[in-house]
């Protein structure tokens, strides 16, 4: 009985966790670009810095009409938005806040995390697909094709982390985490951060959406609560891919205090990831789809093996 209960509570503090933590991104981020663009709504709307917006924003997606288009394929389009966003649900059940918060303490963490939020690519193309619309089916292959770029930097950056830790338990590689890895698993951390960029689709990545040239890509026919779904995922990204890069590249929650406030520096770690990851889509502008493959293949992917390289000599050379 009592484990059935730790089961449940430990879902129920999950789904709180999801439903809370993209929030708190989401109005990180109307906060962060108010102040970079000098947008006055998203800082003043509703009284003490703006707080309000996120609210409006809400009320704005229920109000609106759920439209489906009539030669779309229903179910398909219908199902897109929870594929999207359920694998980062999965994804945030196993990373660890601390070596004893984490709901469900996976021996291939780190693995089981790239595989589920993976899954999260086939949200955009059924979109697209299902839409019955060209401009998003441009944009669900566009994502499928970044997808497949960028996925062999992201995994080849996280196998040197966990080729210096010895496991891919993300408990293991936190645990065996030193502060020099800042100095010599910098190139991976970098390739790491740049590759999970993409794959959100963020900006300077966001040729799948790209409102300047395809409408909005796989989103052009969504309305209402379905958008927002997409939307959430996009946030839930964020602080999936923030807390996995505190707990391989920053060591998670060790730090100043860390017996008591382990939780507390891993989400000020994921924190500063997140917002790092706003201001790029502030201060850059999109690439062209050559420049996207070409940094992706003649830059990350080369780095990203140089940096394993490095780190397999290393291990050789300190078990001897």
């Amino acid at each position: 009985m009592n484990a059935a209960l730790e089961v449940v509570l430990r879902s129920v503090i999950v789904l709180v966790s999801f439903l809370v933590l993209p929030l708190v991104v989401g109005q990180m981020e109307h906060k962060v670009m108010a102040h970079m663009q000098g947008r006055l709504g998203p800082m003043y709307a509703g009284g003490f810095h703006g707080w309000a917006q996120l609210v409006a924003d809400g009320v704005k997606f229920v109000q609106k009409e759920d439209i489906t288009p009539r030669a779309a394929d229903r179910w398909v389009f219908r199902l897109a938005p929870a594929v999207a966003l359920v694998p980062y649900l999965v994804a945030l059940s196993v990373i660890p806040l601390s070596a004893t918060v984490v709901a469900a303490n996976v021996g291939a963490g780190v693995l089981f995390v790239l595989a589920a939020s993976a899954v999260g690519i086939l949200g955009l193309l059924m979109a697209g697909w299902s839409s019955a619309n060209k401009y998003a089916l441009l944009g669900g292959m566009r994502a499928a094709a970044q997808l497949l770029s960028y996925e062999l930097p992201l995994v080849l950056s996280v196998a040197s982390v966990a080729l210096a830790a010895g496991t891919v338990s993300l408990t293991g590689i936190a645990d065996a985490w030193s502060p020099l890895w800042l100095l010599w698993q910098l190139p991976g951390a970098l390739v790491f951060l740049i590759a999970a960029v993409a794959e959100l689709q963020r900006s300077p990545f966001d040729m799948p959406i790209a409102d300047s040239e395809i409408v909005m890509g796989p989103f052009t026919e969504y309305t209402g609560l379905r958008f927002a779904f997409f939307l959430l995922s996009e946030y839930a990204g964020i602080v999936v891919m923030s807390l996995l890069f505190a707990v391989l590249f920053l060591g998670g929650w060790h730090g100043p205090f860390s017996d008591g406030l382990g939780p507390v520096w891993t989400l000020l770690k994921g924190a500063l990831i997140a917002v790092l990851i706003i201001w790029l889509r502030v201060a850059w502008p999109r690439l062209r789809e050559d420049q996207l493959q070409r940094l992706a293949w003649l830059v990350l992917v080369p780095v990203a093996l140089a940096q394993l390289a490095l780190t397999s000599v290393w291990v050789v050379l300190s078990s001897r």
